[in-house]
């Protein structure tokens, strides 16, 4: 799949071949609204994709192949003429937008078009360039189609679709169908209540196995397992980890893996379909386990001090490619003959660039909190560390909350040790790959005991006497962003912090996001029904107490954490209050910006951050941060 060009610009992406053997793409297909998703069929000869182009438009276009040829272009000299501006019409679609809907847009792709819901398509695969094929559409409901899984005999197609108008409202849930690779109506196989992810059919065409989350009780957090259904009748999901307290399907996130997906990782079968290997996150790690398909007991399948960021296997499931992550490799290919084996490394894709730079490995601490916990972090130290000196301290939260740090390449923690920073990046209550209890705990109690555990990790490196506890900085994005509002309305020990992507009020976040928590799981109720809830767990809350200097770091198209129920609260208050306030802003960046931002706006942001530290924690002139007069 690629995007070609249309008069100058990239189009909406089609499907492309290219032979195994090499040569020139060639497209095949030429669809409005492009084709995504694609999944190749059992025997190779079709493919089913994903287009969301609806009956008026695909009627436009009168011949979808063969592919039309590129338009020529016509170079223009000289000045440009004038153009007026378009006035409406029946040829221009309106660019005012009716909202209807209480979620109408997304952090990643902006606003939600319920106009083009995404349907499925299948193909033949064409041999070579001068095969005309042409795609057929299977489904037409109102409703999007996702979750394509081909039937073992390449007869029909499962797929999963959410019937109900408004379903944020609602707990998930998942509906199966079937769909006819010949044409014909799609019949639903089953409903359960959970939101299924990642379908991958057992050898015998009998059983998916997926990663699923149970929607009851209502909590904060539910750790994620492997499930196994039958596809006969009206069956329900068998859960394999019931009693496997790790995450399934997931692990830790450094700041150089794909963003929210990256092509996905789901389970594989075993040839004889006696056991599936699956992706699981423990303790900061993520590594692949088998488990047994009628017992669910795991074998470990790899392990270390590491994150396997996604991995693949041909169908029988004997032999695995994998992308692996540890804190001093951003991710290189490895080759696995069989579980259990020693990794072959295949790539060696930055060897030449990090044998110039001086990285090092993290040190890896598990200290007390205040009720007894085990909270585990990792502490990355300047190149050339003498314990006998004083280091300013950054302590780096993550967001979520439910998320984790780990054993994976962090760019900004390397960066900020290469500055001469002691970083400080800890897994407080509420994070992933410890357990469901452990990540479940701060429900209706967030923020509160995690900023406790923070602070506990702060106390740990003082007291080995090489911090210098004039000289603390605190930072996080997201949900460390939030933290990071309250640690300075509850202390004034840091010199310095910088938030990002934050929540300052709990209640404009909730009017204002880009998704909804109207059920019981961060909060028993709307603000207008608990408004004290809402406002005491609220940083602006405590704005009177905030003494630190501040940076705030947003992203103007960030609708997971709209600028306005965040940093510009927290900046116009300390402005008045006459706290030293800086808010940087990126335009066109979303909540991504750490992980896939333009890449001189990645660069802009960690100069920003240190830059605030630099100033306020090593005394550097910084006249860039200074108000106007």
């Amino acid at each position: 799949m690629r995007a070609p060009e249309k008069d100058g610009r990239p189009d909406a992406p089609q499907l492309f071949m290219m032979s195994m053997q090499g040569g020139e793409a060639w497209q095949f297909t030429s669809l409005p609204r492009g084709a995504g998703g694609q999944q190749w069929s059992p025997d190779g000869k079709m493919i089913a994709f994903s287009n969301g182009a609806t009956t008026e438009e695909l009627a436009k276009q009168k011949e979808t192949m063969p592919v039309p040829a590129p338009a020529s272009s016509t170079q223009q000299t000289g000045s440009p003429t004038p153009v007026a501006s378009p006035k409406p019409s029946a040829e221009r679609e309106s660019d005012v937008r009716v909202i209807t809907r209480a979620v109408y847009r997304s952090n990643d792709s902006g606003y939600l078009d319920f106009k083009h819901p995404s349907h499925i398509w299948i193909v033949n695969a064409p041999r070579t360039g001068e095969d005309k094929v042409t795609p057929t559409q299977l489904t037409r409901m109102k409703y999007s189609d996702g979750n394509v899984t081909w039937a073992k005999d390449g007869k029909s197609i499962y797929f999963v679709s959410d019937h109900r108008d408004e379903a944020y409202y609602d707990l998930p849930k998942t509906d199966l169908y079937n769909v006819p690779v010949e044409g014909g109506q799609a019949s639903r196989i089953t409903t359960f209540d959970m939101g299924a992810a990642a379908f991958s059919l057992s050898p015998n065409g009998k059983q998916v196995a997926f990663y699923a989350s149970k929607n009851r009780p209502v909590q904060s957090y539910t750790e994620p397992d492997l499930w196994v259904l039958d596809l006969i009748g009206e069956a329900q999901p068998r859960n394999l980890t019931a009693n496997f307290d790790w995450d399934l399907g997931g692990g830790v996130g450094g700041d150089n893996s794909a963003p929210r997906g990256g092509g996905g990782f789901p389970p594989v079968w075993s040839a004889d379909g006696k056991r599936i290997i699956a992706l699981y996150g423990k303790e900061g790690k993520a590594n692949l386990g088998s488990f047994d398909v009628a017992t669910g007991k795991e074998t470990d399948v790899t392990t270390g001090n590491q994150a396997v960021l996604s991995f693949r296997a041909p169908k029988d499931g004997s032999k695995f490619a994998l992308l692996i992550s540890t804190p001093t490799r951003i991710g290189d290919l490895f080759w696995l003959d069989k579980p259990g084996a020693a990794l072959k490394q295949l790539t060696h894709v930055n060897d030449e660039l990090f044998s110039k730079l001086n990285l090092t490995e993290p040190e890896e601490i598990w200290y007390t909190s205040f009720d007894g916990k085990k909270i585990h972090t990792w502490v990355q130290k300047p190149p050339n560390f003498d314990a006998n000196k004083k280091y300013p301290l950054i302590l780096n939260i993550h967001g979520g909350p439910h998320a984790a740090y780990g054993w994976v390449f962090d760019h900004e923690f390397q960066w900020m040790a290469a500055k001469g920073y002691v970083v400080l990046y800890p897994n407080p209550r509420g994070s992933t790959t410890y357990g469901q209890d452990f990540g479940n705990i701060i429900q209706y109690h967030y923020p509160g005991d995690d900023f406790k555990d923070l602070m506990a990790g702060v106390d740990e490196l003082l007291k080995r006497g090489y911090i210098d506890e004039k000289k603390l900085g605190v930072t996080g994005g997201s949900g460390g962003g939030l933290l990071t509002d309250w640690t300075v309305g509850h202390t004034t020990r840091f010199a310095a912090a910088v938030a990002q992507r934050d929540i300052a009020s709990w209640a404009d976040w909730w009017y204002t996001a880009d998704f909804t928590l109207f059920q019981p799981s961060w909060f028993k109720a709307p603000p207008f029904e608990d408004p004290e809830d809402y406002k005491a767990r609220s940083p602006i809350t405590y704005i009177n107490d905030v003494k630190t200097p501040m940076m705030f770091i947003l992203g103007e198209a960030d609708w997971r954490t709209p600028t306005y129920a965040g940093g510009e609260e927290m900046f116009r208050a300390l402005k008045y209050k006459k706290i030293p306030t800086v808010m940087v802003r990126f335009p066109n960046e979303t909540h991504e910006l750490s992980r896939s931002g333009q890449p001189w706006h990645r660069i802009e942001r960690l100069e920003h951050i240190v830059g605030w530290f630099d100033k306020w924690l090593m005394g550097m002139p910084k006249p860039e941060y200074e108000a106007v007069q």
